[in-house]
Parts: structure tokens; sequence; C-alpha cells
């Protein structure tokens, strides 16, 4: 089994907790997940299995949807709503106009730090562990992307809200940190992931659903094959010899292609490609050598 299967997380269950149970249904080891939720958090969550663990690079770069809330007037040492309060509770709070006009500081390219209960290492350690030690090591500010953050209802202290963002962006920090620009302090009280890419919560399936189809023989219901993944990508048909060639390492040149595929997109990040055999098996990622004479595979997913 290769491929790719859709997970509504339930909230208090770790994304480690959700690849082990598929894991455990379906009886085989090569399972991962692309993209960590935290256990408050709910939502999609993309299991690979088999061969298509290989791919996460590639998934670890599309863009993620989430909606929320944000509790105004108290930050918390995680910055969401399992950590202790920092601080005193405020007073008062702002109103929307002043919510919605912070919320615009923090669209575009940022500067982002990662909340200090978090899995980012530092000298080789996950910073939750200098943090569980009262330590409070400086960690350099990362560039992160947010295409939009909409405040989507107000109910102070609740500020229910919208964002899609880009790899490596912590929404618990952006909460934080809006809490810090307002002087009333916030954390996050609830998150749910809508979309990865293109795919949406909508198509996925609670993780007991999951289990049942799987233990009824109807994993193929469930798993979005390996030849459907990346399609952003361009898809290229190899000849027979080249494709035996490929676990060899041989590059390819570009003349001996059988032909091209449909595709979404009319190019890959560096000229990435997708290269398929006859039979329709997607056997490797391949990038044009610099004079373009040639593709070389740099990432093989399937045995000849």
């Amino acid at each position: 089994m290769d491929g790719l299967i859709l997970v509504d997380k339930p909230r208090g269950a770790t994304s480690h907790d959700i690849v082990a149970r598929v894991r455990r249904a379906l009886g085989i080891q090569q399972v991962g997940h692309f993209g960590t939720l935290d256990p408050l958090a709910t939502g999609l969550l993309l299991v690979a299995v088999g061969r298509a663990v290989k791919l996460f690079p590639f998934f670890s770069k599309y863009q993620k949807v989430y909606a929320g809330e944000i509790r105004l007037g108290v930050a918390t040492d995680t910055y969401d709503a399992e950590g202790e309060p920092v601080g005193q509770e405020a007073s008062s709070l702002p109103d929307r106009p002043a919510v919605v006009a912070a919320v615009r500081h923090f669209v575009g390219d940022l500067l982002q730090t990662p909340p200090p209960y978090s899995a980012k290492k530092l000298s080789g350690r996950p910073l939750y562990k200098w943090a569980r030690k009262g330590q409070a090591p400086q960690v350099a500010a990362r560039p992160v992307r947010v295409d939009y953050f909409t405040v989507t209802d107000f109910r102070p202290p609740l500020v229910g809200f919208e964002v899609r963002c880009g790899s490596g962006t912590y929404v618990r920090s952006l909460a934080h940190e809006l809490g810090a620009r307002l002087g009333c302090g916030a954390h996050l009280a609830g998150l749910r992931r809508l979309a990865v890419g293109g795919y949406l919560l909508a198509e996925a399936q609670p993780i007991d659903r999951a289990e049942d189809m799987i233990r009824a023989g109807k994993s193929e219901e469930l798993l979005r094959p390996l030849a459907s993944l990346l399609s952003e990508l361009p898809r290229l048909i190899l000849t027979e010899a080249d494709a035996r060639g490929l676990q060899k390492g041989r590059a390819v040149a570009s003349g001996d292609l059988v032909g091209t595929g449909e595709t979404s997109g009319a190019a890959g990040p560096a000229g990435v490609c997708r290269l398929f055999d006859t039979a329709g098996h997607f056997l490797a990622l391949a990038r044009p050598d610099p004079d373009g004479s040639r593709l070389v595979p740099f990432l093989v997913l399937h045995p000849r």
C-alpha cells in the first residue's frame, strides 16, 4: 500500500498517536504524517503510507488553512490553552475595530519566533525540553508567510479567526504576538486545520471511521494512490529501458521520453518533474541537469 490517507484528528490526540493507530490497523510500519498538529488542535492530518512517506519535503511546503479562536486577556507560557497563565489577566479588552486593525500587522512575510514549548530544536534539543527545565534560550526568529489572517467572530474575550499560512508558521505564536500588540495578552483557545494545499478537511475521515474501513477491507476507499500525489508537478513517461535504469540512478535523456501526461502545473520548483513508466507507476522525482539534456533522478519511489 502506497499513498495518502486524510484523517480528521480529534482533540487530545497527538499526530504520532494517529500514525500509530493507522500503522496498527494496516499492519505495516512505513506510515508517517505530513505536518504536525498539536494535541489541542483538530482537523486535517495527512497520513502517508508506504513509499509516500518519502514525499514529506514537498508536502511540507504546502500552504495550510486554519480556523480557530483566540482568547484575549491573558497570555500563557505555551501560547495556548494548555499552558499556565503568565502575568495578571487584563482588566479591560480592546474592541473589535482595534483587534481587526492589529491582525493586519500579521499578514505577509514575517519574522516569527517559535513558541518556547515546541518541537523546534536548539543545539539538538527540542525547545520544550529547555522550557521544562525553566530555561529560556535565545532563539532566532525565522521567516514565515501569512497569506491572510481575518477576524470571523468577536465575542469577548474570544476572537474567531481564519488564517492561511506557509510552512513553519506557528498559529500559537500569532495569537501570542497579537495579544502583545494589543497590550492585553492572548493565547490560542482552539484550532482546526481546514486544508493542506489542495487537500480539504471535508474529504477526511475521523480516525475511528478510518480504522473501521481498514478492518473491513476497504483500505482502497481511503487511500489516495501514490500516482495521484504531487499532481501539480509535470508528469513524464519513460521508455521501459529507462524505467529499469532508474533504480541504478541513471539519468534519462530528454529525447527518450515516451510522452507526457496531464498535469495542472507547467513546471515544478527548479524544474522538478514526476517520472512514470508506461504502466502508470510513479517511479521517481527528477530535475534537469544544467544544460537541460538529461533528467537526473534524485528520489526513487518505485523499485523495478
